[in-house]
């Protein structure tokens, strides 16, 4: 069987993953020219039957992380299938799963057996706590997004904690088993050495969390929820024009007389409760006030050509669909058609961009077992 062409061309993945991390994971890679294998149970990916929303019946969150996979049905609890399983692992490059740790074993699919018979394989396994003391833990998003402090971030000081609006640790380990993949496939390039790769929700949240980990950390001090304020920048936050809020970002110095000189406020940028960053900071309660007074004279739209042409960082804050639309005007092309006539799905295309091995989009979101036959016909070859 022959792989696509791409910067990932001749590799082979078998795609033992569910839900969001590991298929977001693989679709990448199958952006990217990898020949993916998807292997579900027979009762399918849960993400199936998430809905609504869907598209023509099929649920648009499984339709938004599987595209460029072949689709394969095998119970590892029957042996005819199992043993199929075990041709795919080895003869895979890669082996991506996000089983509960340990969840493997019995069937002979964790890497120390798939090593045994496949000892070039980079084995990537995604968990929510990792395989040591959280093992037993169930890895799903939104634990991870309190357990790990973010949802203490997230909201108002006097209201309470938020979830993100999306699954953002989900998104960002898959993003994580990419990179550790991709590193380990060069490591073997070189030695001819496959290895295992972990990654987990919530080594990835506390990394993500860059700046307010760190303060933690190398300071000792705790952060706090600040709605949409910034803890160290100001301003960095929603402010209110006359029709609505405008994103204002004025991050340094230069940035922030800009500002002032753009609102009509000129003598803010020489005040030096307000000269520079820490005093702005520092004195937001004074700073706040003459800003809203200034914005509250024009329009968002108003607002954002002025500023925007000042060099200033801002923006309204948009819905999904306007997110989309401005890709759409800045010649980002964010939609892609995949798949042909009544088949194709619109997805949001890969973010990255290549000068020379463009990622492809040849096949949509496979239905469960679509290609069945054809992959078992392969692997009793």
């Amino acid at each position: 069987m022959t792989s696509p062409s791409g910067p990932l061309d001749g590799i082979l993945v078998a795609d033992l993953s569910r839900v969001l991390a590991g298929p977001y994971a693989t679709q990448l890679m199958g952006d990217l020219g990898a020949d993916v294998v998807k292997v579900e149970a027979p009762v399918g990916d849960e993400t199936r039957g998430w809905a609504p929303p869907e598209r023509d019946g099929v649920s648009t969150y499984y339709l938004g992380v599987n595209r460029n996979k072949r689709d394969v049905v095998l119970d590892f609890r029957d042996a005819d299938d199992l043993d199929l399983a075990i041709r795919l692992v080895a003869r895979a490059d890669v082996v991506i799963e996000n089983f509960k740790p340990g969840g493997l074993a019995k069937f002979g699919l964790d890497y120390e057996s798939v090593t045994r018979i496949n000892p070039g394989v980079v084995y990537t396994s995604i968990s929510g706590f990792g395989s040591a003391g959280g093992a037993g833990l169930p890895g799903y998003d939104l634990i991870v997004q309190a357990m790990s402090g973010l949802m203490s971030l997230t909201g108002d000081p006097d209201g309470p904690a938020y979830r993100s609006g999306v699954s953002v640790f989900d998104v960002m380990s898959g993003m994580n088993a990419i990179i550790g993949t991709l590193a380990a496939l060069r490591h073997r390039d070189r030695t001819g050495e496959g290895q295992h790769v972990e990654v987990n929700l919530l080594s990835t949240a506390l990394a993500a969390m860059a700046n307010h980990s760190s303060t933690y950390v190398a300071a000792g001090t705790v952060p706090f929820r600040m709605g949409n304020a910034h803890p160290s920048l100001f301003p960095y936050e929603p402010l209110p024009a006359a029709d609505g809020e405008i994103i204002i970002v004025a991050a340094n110095n230069a940035q922030f007389r800009r500002l002032a000189d753009a609102i009509g406020r000129p003598e803010l940028a020489d005040d030096p409760r307000f000269a520079e960053t820490e005093a702005r900071n520092i004195n937001r309660a004074e700073l706040r006030p003459a800003l809203v007074e200034a914005l509250s004279t024009r329009t968002i739209a108003e607002w954002h050509e002025l500023l925007t042409k000042a060099g200033i960082a801002c923006g309204p804050v948009n819905t999904i669909d306007k997110g989309v639309e401005l890709a759409k005007r800045l010649g980002l092309d964010p939609v892609v058609q995949v798949g042909d006539g009544e088949a194709s799905v619109p997805m949001i295309r890969n973010p990255i961009t290549f000068s020379r091995t463009r990622p492809a989009y040849r096949t949509p979101p496979p239905a469960l077992g679509a290609d069945t036959d054809q992959i078992k016909d392969w692997l009793r070859r």
